[in-house]
């Protein structure tokens, strides 16, 4: 099976935003990938990273997501969309799910936020596992995948091959442009991802922003920790990466003992 991790631009705006996502979509469907995956709250865009905030509501939010499922049902191609949407305690980080036909499968929220993020938005409550053409699936989204490794091992014991990781790390005005995937003068992000994936033995793939000095490059890493696929630093694009589901055993994650850690 293909999947399809997207390093986009920051969007301008919310049409922007759509418009970026039509041109990854179609071609990652053209390249006959099964799933796409886009940055932390891409819709409206990340916090911070829009020039120009424009309002946002129930109605504008779900008009955007309805355009992201046309997009999914004309290009024959699952969607993890991430979002801002509002809940009944207020505004979430969430990704929603978007089957080939343009279903709304569910969403994920972001439920461990980084202290940073507490006013920006209200931490989610609960855990799913998705599935799309027999590729079972969880989603970590950014903070909690890097710190709090036991939402990528609850998917995985409850039957994922892959974790998603929907993430923003890095900047557009200050920074040092990466040169080597994973060196040891990395920031330890790229080792966080090859952890998930080595520690549970399922895949792990990580989609970022393409700003011009990123912390960590979108990528995908097998169950054995090695790097498929990375998106260069300080570009934008999709990467494309083939995942062989009878690799992703859990084995490593079936063997945790949580009878042994009482919190």
């Amino acid at each position: 099976m293909k999947i399809a991790i997207a390093t986009p631009p920051f969007p301008k705006s919310i049409n922007d935003g759509l418009l970026q996502a039509r041109k990854f979509i179609k071609d990652a469907a053209a390249q006959q990938a099964a799933i796409i995956c886009f940055p932390e709250s891409y819709i409206p865009g990340y916090p911070g990273m829009v020039t120009a905030p424009e309002p946002i509501s129930n109605v504008t939010l779900q008009s955007a997501l309805d355009e992201v499922s046309k997009m999914a049902a004309e290009n024959n191609i699952a969607v993890i969309m991430p979002m801002d949407w509002y809940g009944e305690d207020g505004l979430l980080n969430l990704a929603h799910v978007i089957s080939n036909t343009g279903e709304v499968l569910g969403y994920q929220t972001k439920n461990q936020l980084d202290p940073s993020e507490d006013a920006m938005w209200v931490a989610g409550t609960q855990r799913s596992i998705f599935e799309v053409n027999g590729l079972k699936f969880g989603i970590s989204i950014c903070h909690e995948g890097f710190r709090y490794p036991e939402s990528v091992r609850w998917a995985a014991r409850n039957g994922a091959h892959i974790v998603f990781h929907p993430h923003f790390s890095g900047s557009n005005t200050d920074g040092v442009l990466l040169t080597e995937w994973g060196s040891m003068a990395n920031p330890y992000y790229e080792k966080a991802m090859m952890m998930r994936a080595l520690e549970n033995t399922i895949y792990f793939a990580s989609s970022n922003y393409g700003s011009l000095y990123p912390e960590s490059a979108s990528s995908v890493i097998a169950p054995d920790g090695t790097c498929l696929a990375y998106q260069a630093y300080g570009t934008t694009g999709i990467i494309i990466a083939d995942i062989d589901l009878e690799k992703a055993t859990g084995y490593l994650a079936k063997r945790f003992k949580p009878q042994l850690y009482d919190y």
